[in-house]
């Protein structure tokens, strides 16, 4: 059954923290609207989130959740530190939660402005209602405290980063000339939840060679062939929280030129996870990776990033959110102990070779350390 997975003390300690936050910014209380924010601070765990979610947060005394009358029971039996307040579906959610919050006159409120559990309509109908004297914008509040994963949250993610493995190791042993892409990814995804994982929030994006550039898309109807390759990248999850990897297998050979490639993706990747240390800044993790690729003649190749944050995820992403906070080399993110990240080697397109190679990694007191461990490749079956 689903249970919620954080004890009384984490969520204690998440709900100060966002009461600390809040009196920083003069917020007289906040609402939240993301549904990685309200399972961060609840633990509340559905697909119900499709629908309007939204926790007020008050300087102090009780928080209150307020949602479809329907989800009742679900809430119920998952969260223990919220009042909970249902509504029918013959009135809006924002028209319930402005009778929740009642008069604002005169208060100071903070709003995930940004977030996909917030409807530009519902913010119009809310600020009408409620004559709140200031709304303060609070997307990034919660998103910055998720950065860095307490041990409670780490246990989860090594626990997802198990599934992750099993998936992949799953999806290979199913390849194999004339094998279905549809066969390829229901052997991964039972593995997967075998593992423990539930549904990520999106993935597996397994796919031929002729789609690798697609980068989110994912399985179709076909059937993979000797000389072909097949693009693996995938996500195990543990209550909500993801640990991506993918991998490049190659079908029969391996190009001389995939092979040398191979060899700079994983040398590249290798830097970019020594790089992760207290104090450095995203930007410089991205600057080893490219060191590398400068090195092996390619100072043309750049990429968006060569990695990004991880943890919590609802669908249609395990990004957490609807941005990426990626090691991007343009970034001033200080790295810290105990975030997590998608390290990713991405070589495809480079006209002189392809490869690809990702892992899931923590940073913890002793250094990065590798989640993932499926075997790096370059693998030819």
């Amino acid at each position: 059954m689903f249970r919620n997975p954080f004890s009384d003390e984490e969520l204690a300690r998440r709900v100060s923290a966002v009461r600390r936050e809040m009196a920083a910014r003069d917020l007289d209380l906040a609402v939240f609207s993301a549904p990685e924010s309200v399972f961060y601070l609840t633990g509340l765990d559905h697909w119900g989130y499709f629908a309007p979610h939204h926790l007020i947060v008050p300087a102090d005394g009780e928080m209150v959740l307020v949602t479809r009358q329907m989800e009742r029971v679900t809430i119920e039996n998952q969260v223990r530190n919220a009042r909970f307040s249902g509504h029918t579906d013959s009135v809006t959610a924002a028209s319930h939660l402005a009778k929740e919050l009642g008069d604002l006159a005169g208060r100071r409120v903070g709003l995930e402005t940004a977030s996909s559990g917030l409807t530009f309509a519902a913010g119009r109908e809310l600020s009408t209602a409620t004559g709140a004297a200031e709304w303060a914008d609070i997307t990034d509040l919660t998103d910055a405290l998720r950065l860095v994963k307490s041990p409670e949250e780490q246990v989860l993610m090594r626990a997802a980063a198990r599934a992750s493995d099993a998936g992949t190791l799953a999806a290979i042993a199913a390849i194999h000339d004339g094998a279905r892409e549809v066969d390829v990814v229901a052997e991964c995804t039972a593995a997967m939840i075998r593992a423990g994982s539930n549904p990520p929030g999106f993935g597996p994006f397994i796919r031929p060679d002729h789609r690798i550039a697609e980068e989110h898309t994912t399985w179709g109807d076909g059937i993979y062939r000797n000389g072909g390759r097949v693009m693996l990248e995938l996500a195990g999850c543990v209550s909500r929280y993801h640990a991506p990897m993918g991998r490049l297998i190659h079908l029969g050979h391996i190009r001389d030129e995939d092979a040398e490639m191979a060899e700079i993706s994983k040398r590249a990747f290798e830097a970019s996870l020594n790089g992760l240390r207290p104090g450095r800044r995203a930007r410089d993790v991205y600057a080893d990776w490219q060191a590398v690729v400068d090195a092996a003649g390619m100072p043309h190749y750049r990429r968006h990033h060569c990695g990004y944050l991880v943890g919590i995820g609802f669908p249609p992403s395990w990004t957490g959110g609807n941005k990426v906070t990626g090691l991007r080399h343009d970034s001033d993110l200080e790295i810290k102990e105990g975030m997590s990240f998608h390290l990713l080697s991405w070589f495809t397109e480079t006209g002189s070779g392809d490869y690809f190679v990702s892992n899931c990694a923590l940073l913890g007191p002793d250094g990065p350390e590798l989640l993932t461990k499926a075997p790096m490749g370059p693998t030819v079956l």
